[in-house]
């Protein structure tokens, strides 16, 4: 079989194109495959929009596609596209080819291998697999995003995650939404005030939804939130403020009690030094080294040891099943708090005061947990992610990058898209 027919037949070219030349440049390391049209291609060709016959008008000058590699050989399609001209309208138009892929300069199949790379693997790395720009690959994966994102249907969307997701030092944020019963990114835009929610009920109807189709909402108890949802989502949606930022709020309490109590003398510094991460997590976390440190510190009479009983206790109250007695425990909860500030007159548990008015302000939200046990986890799981990717030096060049990113891994989007 000769080489030219050997790739028409790989290529799947059909009737329509044909391979006329196939060479190999030693010196570049490269295949190139020349095509062109065949006449069979103007007896089906039927011009855009109109559906009128067409024919041949002229050629673009010769086009390259990078192609998947030939061996270890980077591998090229050359082409000089036809034109077509509608009969009538006379209107003169490019003929896609059938190898063609979204971002013009890649073979679909090309695209298709790069894209499964980029599912596992930052841009960056992939470029320096295939040999390709990042710069390129980033515009691949965002004409991919592009076609395909517009396209979900979020009719079924009936419970949203909401939840902040830093792009870069110096307070540069973007707001996440989530479907979390279909566990998938909806929609990212930049900054965290209320006008986000604007833009994501904009975009719900974009996308065959409507806001009063929202049930539940899982945030944080951010203000900007708070009337982000009243103003454009409605009343019948449900806040439900989210456990873990409840938990963490009295964590924190926790650590700034630390630190209060550190500064107070030079002994309790001492007897707190390097014990931050042992007042940080529940005590099955404890590394072995961090359980011989916490059973010493257990000895002493520290107002951070009783900080950090309230938050053990505060995360045992999310095990009761029943809303009713998880109320009566959230209130019993704060008062024991402002118990023991006033018995010991200490600005040092003024944090988890804090804390407690906080939980009795928003009682109703913290209580809608128990409606259905939702959850901002699958929200913190990207968060992870692609903090990972950011302190490995990976990170993303723009918030538009990782809005991309955000789509394309966790979207759930019919990706490679066709044209």
């Amino acid at each position: 079989m000769k080489t030219e027919k050997l790739f028409h037949e790989l290529l799947g070219l059909g009737m329509n194109w044909e391979v006329q030349e196939c060479e190999f440049d030693h010196i570049q390391g490269v295949v190139r495959i020349k095509i062109a049209e065949t006449a069979h291609l103007w007896e089906m060709e039927r011009s855009p929009g109109e559906g009128a016959k067409a024919k041949l008008y002229d050629h673009t000058e010769e086009l390259v596609w990078r192609h998947l590699n030939v061996f270890e050989h980077s591998c090229e399609i050359r082409c000089r596209l036809p034109r077509g001209q509608c009969s009538k309208s006379g209107k003169v138009y490019r003929i896609t080819p059938p190898w063609e892929g979204l971002s013009k300069h890649f073979t679909k199949a090309f695209e298709a291998f790069a894209l499964l790379l980029m599912r596992e693997m930052p841009v960056l790395a992939v470029s320096r697999i295939v040999k390709e720009t990042d710069t390129r690959l980033w515009r691949m994966l965002k004409a991919h995003v592009a076609a395909t994102h517009p396209q979900t249907d979020w009719s079924n969307a009936v419970c949203v995650g909401c939840d902040e997701m830093s792009v870069s030092k110096g307070h540069r944020y973007i707001t996440v939404f989530c479907d979390m019963i279909g566990r998938k990114v909806l929609f990212a835009a930049k900054g965290k005030d209320k006008s986000v929610w604007e833009a994501f009920a904009r975009s719900l109807e974009e996308h065959h939804g409507h806001p009063r189709q929202i049930q539940e909402v899982s945030m944080d108890m951010s203000p900007a939130y708070i009337a982000g949802v009243n103003e454009n989502i409605g009343s019948q949606a449900k806040v439900v403020f989210d456990k873990f930022h409840v938990v963490a709020t009295a964590s924190k309490a926790v650590d700034e009690t630390r630190r209060a109590e550190a500064r107070q003398s030079a002994s309790a510094h001492n007897v707190l030094k390097e014990s931050r991460w042992v007042w940080l997590k529940n005590p099955e976390n404890l590394t072995d080294k961090q359980k011989i440190k916490f059973r010493s510190l257990e000895k002493e009479n520290l107002a951070t040891a009783r900080a950090y009983q309230m938050r053990l206790n505060l995360t045992e109250i999310y095990n009761i099943p029943n809303q009713f007695l998880a109320k009566k425990r959230f209130m019993a909860w704060c008062r024991w708090v402002r118990r023991v500030y006033k018995k010991y007159a200490s600005l040092m548990f003024a944090k988890m005061v804090s804390c407690a008015g906080m939980i009795e302000r928003h009682l109703e939200g913290i209580l809608a947990y128990w409606n259905r046990k939702t959850t901002n986890a699958f929200l913190e799981g990207l968060n992870s992610v692609f903090s990972a990717v950011k302190r490995k030096a990976r990170g993303y060049r723009s918030t538009d990058n990782l809005i991309t990113m955000l789509y394309f891994t966790a979207g759930k989007l019919r990706i490679p898209a066709s044209h």
